[in-house]
């Protein structure tokens, strides 16, 4: 068992505390000691943050791939669950048992960070460092991904100011494409643009999405190279003609400066742990409403620079590692070697139905009731072949009898769980959770495979996800949106899924917590991503853009006497 660090436990500090007293090392330093990288291959961002040339990322391409594992998580609670926390400590805990890991993450969005989610680097003594610098801005890539979105926005809309329309045939009617900013805005979700006189242009409803939801975050995130990018930049679709016919960002010639803008946000950066270890932060699509991965460019690299490779996929496995399997494996051709499921005491008792308010009493009775979330989730991981080790991510008000009643309750699925406390005393705490990664891996090969195949309908794609995954009895929509996908099958059933739900329940009701079956999955809406090459399905009240709470984080965040960040979590 991991070895609890008491002073972290009985009297926890911050994230930020404990991320402000870390001692970082150069990135250059990092770069050269770890992954063997010298100072001309790196492109620094101050001392501790550096992107990774093309160049030096190209001259890798004969190297042998190491181990790639997937951290992936139950369904997320308010309770939390601590899945960026174990994949930065799992790396940690690689490294300390004599194996060279790297770890591959997605940057943060300062939606959630000024939000309720807060921060995204780790916690505790697993955190990935300059923390405030990686949750703010950090190399900028979200503002570049951003500026590109909005120039293909405004490039729409002066094409029809003057009538350039008239040789594309993009009906003004029809424009599909919408602007976007990295915050939580529900004002701009639906919006009138134009207004104010003919010469701002011709009124219409248009609306905004989080930078987090652009197609263009997702084709940055998919891309192999600047060709490529540039490739799916063009097959964007901005919209339609009277005869329904697409018309492309690459039909109004702006991929290329949207490619310009692009060049250096494509380039992986790579920062550190709190314990040194080289970490690639690149990308950050959420997995509730976008693919939810880091770009396959960082993932890439990584496996051939290091033995293991640890990586994330947002939320649930029910979303964030479908779309890591069904999308991003798909695309790059990856075959990852092991799941890593995080499941916490806390989180397993909520779905048994305790109150958050209630969660530090034991509980057995609940914890047996929600396990059922936990034990869909395996389920649904051999779906695609894959084996599984399931991490405990200790929380303080853990007791012995919950630990082992989910590591007997495991076993008898015959998955091994190991109680993991890198949050209290950082790699050291995951050693035993590094260990049984090791060891599963080394044990048998992968039988990795897609959950359907390629040549299957988009509908039944849909429907084998809704049904195999969710628990569903079927998939339903109105004539309209049957009518679409239909439309959508001969050029592109080829496609990938991207569904858009809530992140709370294998449902689309985000109350209806532990493992839900029976229930019907509504589809909203559907949106053609021509560049990312997936469709995206919108089910239930899911939201391309949040709004904020009614106490944001951001009334917590202020510098402090001393000039530092205070109150980022």
């Amino acid at each position: 068992m991991a070895k609890a660090s008491n002073d972290q436990h009985s009297n926890p500090k911050s994230d930020i505390e404990i991320a402000q007293g870390a001692t970082m090392l150069p990135i250059t330093k990092v770069a050269a000691d770890k992954l063997g990288i010298g100072h001309e291959h790196l492109e620094p961002y101050g001392q501790y943050k550096a992107k990774l040339s093309l160049d030096y990322i190209d001259s890798l391409n004969k190297k042998k791939d190491g181990k790639l594992i997937l951290v992936t998580a139950i369904s997320p609670t308010t309770a939390g669950e601590g899945k960026t926390t174990t994949t930065v400590g799992l790396g940690d805990g690689l490294n300390r048992i004599g194996k060279r890991a790297i770890m591959c993450l997605r940057e943060p969005s300062l939606g959630p960070c000024f939000g309720m989610k807060g921060g995204a680097a780790g916690g505790g003594f697993a955190q990935v460092v300059p923390m405030e610098d990686i949750n703010l801005h950090f190399t900028g890539d979200f503002h570049a991904i951003g500026a590109a979105n909005n120039l293909l926005a405004a490039m729409i809309d002066n094409h029809v100011y003057w009538h350039e329309n008239d040789k594309t045939l993009l009906d003004n009617r029809r424009i599909t494409w919408r602007r976007a900013v990295d915050m939580n805005d529900r004002s701009l979700r639906d919006i009138v643009t134009s207004l104010g006189g003919v010469a701002n242009g011709a009124p219409r409803q248009g609306g905004f999405d989080i930078t987090v939801a652009s197609e263009v975050m997702a084709i940055l995130c998919l891309s192999k190279d600047l060709t490529d990018l540039q490739r799916r930049l063009g097959n964007i679709i901005v919209g339609y003609s009277r005869e329904r016919k697409p018309v492309t960002a690459k039909d109004l010639k702006a991929s290329g400066a949207m490619s310009a803008l692009l060049k250096d946000a494509i380039k992986p950066n790579l920062v550190q742990t709190m314990e040194n270890n080289p970490a690639f932060i690149h990308g950050g699509p959420f997995a509730n409403i976008a693919h939810g991965c880091n770009t396959i460019m960082a993932t890439q690299t990584a496996l051939k620079l290091g033995e293991y490779v640890v990586t994330e996929a947002g939320f649930g496995a029910d979303l964030g590692a479908e779309k890591f399997f069904d999308i991003k494996c798909r695309k790059a051709g990856l075959k990852p070697d092991l799941v890593v499921l995080v499941a916490t005491i806390r989180a397993l008792k909520m779905h048994g139905g305790v109150k958050k308010t209630d969660l530090k009493a034991e509980n057995l009775e609940a914890l047996e009731a929600g396990f059922v979330n936990l034990e869909r989730h395996v389920s649904n991981i051999s779906h695609f072949g894959m084996k599984t080790v399931v991490a405990i991510n200790k929380f303080s008000s853990d007791t012995a009898a919950e630990v082992e009643m989910v590591k007997q309750k495991c076993a008898e699925l015959g998955v091994e769980a190991v109680e993991s406390d890198h949050w209290g005393n950082g790699g050291a705490g995951a050693e035993d959770l590094a260990r049984a990664v090791v060891a599963k891996i080394e044990k048998a090969e992968s039988n990795f495979h897609p959950l359907y195949p390629d040549e299957m309908t988009l509908w039944n794609k849909i429907r084998t996800i809704a049904t195999s995954l969710y628990g569903a009895e079927d998939i339903i929509a109105d004539k309209k949106i049957r009518e679409q996908i239909n439309g959508l099958q001969k050029d592109y059933g080829h496609f990938p899924i991207c569904i858009a739900k809530t992140q709370y329940s294998f449902s689309t009701d985000p109350d209806l917590y532990g493992a839900p079956t029976g229930h019907a999955v509504p589809i909203r809406e559907v949106r053609l991503s021509g560049g990312a090459e997936f469709l995206v399905v919108v089910c239930g009240d899911i939201m391309t853009m949040p709004g904020l709470p009614r106490v944001p984080a951001a009334t917590n965040i202020h510098i402090d006497k001393d000039g530092l960040i205070a109150g980022l979590f």
